[in-house]
């Protein structure tokens, strides 16, 4: 009996939510007092999530599961949850893992809950708590199931080192032609730029801004902070910048470490999709706006002042300390 964790990988490369989770398994494992096992589906350099806590790897290497399907992937860890008696099974809450989570969770007659925050409250009633009504409260639920199946919430609980000795075993899935019922005929992904979805800073821009034509500044931040660019819906629907960039409750949600919100006004629909990140400072000329109540951070003040002038003293700063 282990606790089993899903370890996300793009093109062989383990994702830092993939370390998140290990090391909240590793929490959870602790508690049970039992083990941890990996599951990494075509990923390299899996010893390394060892230095997370995980004592063993079940490693998949299957051709067919090079790209992501849902139906395959979730039949594909149930089968590990069922071959490791895993009582508790550990996702992410990436775009991926909320796909697969609801055929994972009826494939294995277990009782399922998302963006959890942080470590059951107990064990025996399985009780854990998660945000719900857009990041606005915490439920704490109980799982009844006799398996378990826990969504992380990103940038939750931490990414923390716990070295262990770890074995890795390959483990070979029996996948039937239905699980391949859908296909992946391409992905497309821009490559040359940081992320939302796995970035620790983002730098967001509303129609403070006035126009497409003054979103270099806003790219120049990013470029600078190694962060994410994105922006408000008005702004993608107006085309100023690719939907890809929406942001909030209708758009892409945001985790980050540090939210920047430059001529954003804060309409309640992005506040519900940023609002779990863990430092929101905002940029814009108007004091009422209502994003600073929601600001860890307020200027008041011109971003075409303001931000140039911060690009600089973060160009100074990294001078100095190169």
């Amino acid at each position: 009996m282990s606790v089993l964790v899903y370890t996300e990988s793009e093109e062989g490369t383990f994702k830092k939510i993939a370390f998140e989770a290990v090391s909240y398994a590793k929490g959870i494992a602790d508690m049970l007092g039992t083990s941890v096992t990996a599951i990494s589906i075509n990923g390299n350099n899996t010893d390394q999530l060892g230095k997370y806590g995980a004592s063993k790897v079940l490693q998949v290497s299957n051709d067919q599961l090079q790209s992501f399907n849902a139906s395959a992937y979730a039949d594909t860890i149930a089968q590990a949850a069922k071959s490791e008696a895993s009582p508790v099974v550990i996702i992410s809450s990436s775009a991926n893992s909320k796909y697969l989570a609801p055929l994972l969770a009826v494939n294995m007659e277990a009782g399922f809950v998302p963006n959890v925050t942080e470590l059951p409250t107990s064990t025996s009633p399985f009780k854990i708590s998660s945000t719900v009504f857009s990041n606005k409260a915490f439920a704490t639920t109980e799982i009844t199931t006799e398996t378990k199946l826990i969504g992380l919430a990103k940038n939750a609980f931490g990414v923390l080192e716990n070295e262990t000795s770890v074995a890795i075993e390959d483990f070979a899935p029996s996948l039937s032609e239905s699980d391949f019922n859908t296909k992946v005929s391409s992905v497309e992904k821009a490559n040359d730029k940081v992320t939302i979805a796995d970035a620790d800073i983002v730098v967001s821009a509303g129609r403070g801004l006035k126009g497409p034509e003054n979103w270099g500044m806003i790219e120049e931040l990013a470029e600078i902070l190694g962060a994410a660019t994105a922006c408000s819906k008005p702004v993608s629907d107006l085309g100023w910048r690719p939907h890809g960039e929406h942001v909030g409750q209708t758009g892409k949600p945001v985790s980050s470490n540090l939210y920047i919100a430059i001529g954003i006004s804060g309409a309640i629909q992005h506040l519900a999709g940023v609002n779990s990140s863990k430092v929101k400072v905002v940029i814009n000329n108007d004091p009422e706006a209502p994003f600073f109540k929601a600001a860890d951070y307020g200027i008041v003040g011109d971003a075409f002042e303001f931000v140039p002038q911060l690009i600089e003293k973060l160009k100074e700063f990294k001078s100095n300390n190169a």
